[in-house]
């Protein structure tokens, strides 16, 4: 029997050994919670519902990845990206001459998301504000993504790039286009490269709407760019959860499976995983909610593809503020009992 020293010791090293396994995105998982953080949805001004630190969330434990919602222009003033956290900008100031938000805090946080919690986060792209409409060539798009990574991607030796989070770097880029957008494809193409040549493991996605094709997203959508996992938003639509028939071989509105024949035929990446999207409280979208319950068996019939890999939601303000539906969604998914059973193990 080892010491009680040992025995502690090697606890320990199981329990953080665990953690990196549980936390962050898993492309082997079909239980990824993906929530958005950032706009504040749930539109508290204060008090304990209104949107906290990035720190906040990543301490739970139901949370797997956060797109940081979200960079609004990257050719903006000064020449410079711009930003926006709604509420968690107060503690911001801004670079001279740009409206590039410099953002101490959330830099912090983004490290200890990462190295305490082991948590994905991502900063997402587009957003209904977005009007730069893209690119106005495949040059310009390249010289966008190189800005984008030196200004939020990992430090560059001898840059002279503004980092609204200092020495932190996102895990990666998510594109929430809400228009049409033009060149994004070598935009998106350019970060991948980027991404692939740094030695360290980076991720793409996208959120489009559940229509399909996507009308701002399929000129990356089709077969043009390599993403590792997609966002789709469930709501606001016909195709939404809510049109999801109990029993029904055949689903005339609800259009997972058209996904999954995308992913697994028109995809770039035939591995993508694809995250059912819903809205975390009722006045996350304009419609399509439904609470953790009834979502138990849309769940459980994305699960039959092999394609699905968890459950996206809009935002993590709401889905705080919705007392319960946080921890229903994990329980919906079985990613309690994963990790129990892992921790046994």
């Amino acid at each position: 029997m080892p010491s009680l020293f040992t025995a502690g010791t090697a606890l320990v090293a199981s329990f953080a050994c665990l953690q990196g396994a549980l936390a962050g995105f898993s492309p082997s998982s079909t239980s990824n919670v993906v929530v958005y953080w950032g706009q504040n949805s749930y539109g508290q001004g204060t008090g304990s519902l209104a949107q906290q630190r990035l720190s906040y969330y990543c301490a739970n434990t139901d949370i797997d990845v956060i797109p940081m919602a979200f960079l609004t222009m990257i050719n903006g003033a000064g020449g410079q990206p711009e930003i926006n956290f709604a509420n968690a900008g107060n503690n911001c100031t801004t670079f001279a001459g740009t409206q590039l938000l410099d953002c101490p805090q959330i830099a912090q946080d983004i490290q200890t998301c990462q190295s305490t919690y082991g948590k994905t986060i991502m900063l997402s792209i587009g957003g209904a504000t977005y009007t730069e409409g893209g690119f106005s060539s495949s040059s310009a798009a390249v010289a966008g993504a190189n800005l984008v990574w030196a200004t939020f991607g990992p430090q560059q030796s001898g840059s002279s790039a503004l980092r609204p989070f200092g020495s932190a770097s996102v895990d990666g880029f998510d594109f929430d286009f809400e228009a049409g957008v033009n060149n994004v494809a070598p935009f998106a193409n350019q970060l991948r490269s980027l991404m692939n040549a740094s030695g360290r493991k980076f991720y793409l996605s996208a959120a489009p709407q559940c229509p399909y094709p996507d009308y701002a997203d399929n000129q990356m959508l089709d077969g043009a760019v390599s993403f590792d996992f997609i966002n789709i938003q469930f709501y606001n639509n016909y195709c939404g959860s809510q049109s999801y028939v109990p029993g029904s071989t055949t689903q005339n509105n609800f259009d997972f499976n058209t996904w999954d024949n995308w992913a697994k035929t028109v995809s770039l990446n035939k591995n993508v995983k694809l995250m059912l999207g819903v809205p975390a409280g009722q006045t996350a979208a304009g419609s399509g909610y439904e609470s953790a319950s009834q979502l138990q068996q849309v769940i459980s019939y994305c699960k039959t593809f092999s394609s699905f890999g968890g459950v996206m939601m809009w935002d993590a303000s709401q889905a705080i503020a919705n007392s319960g539906f946080l921890p229903g969604i994990s329980s919906d998914l079985g990613a309690k009992k994963k990790r129990e059973i892992a921790f046994t193990a």
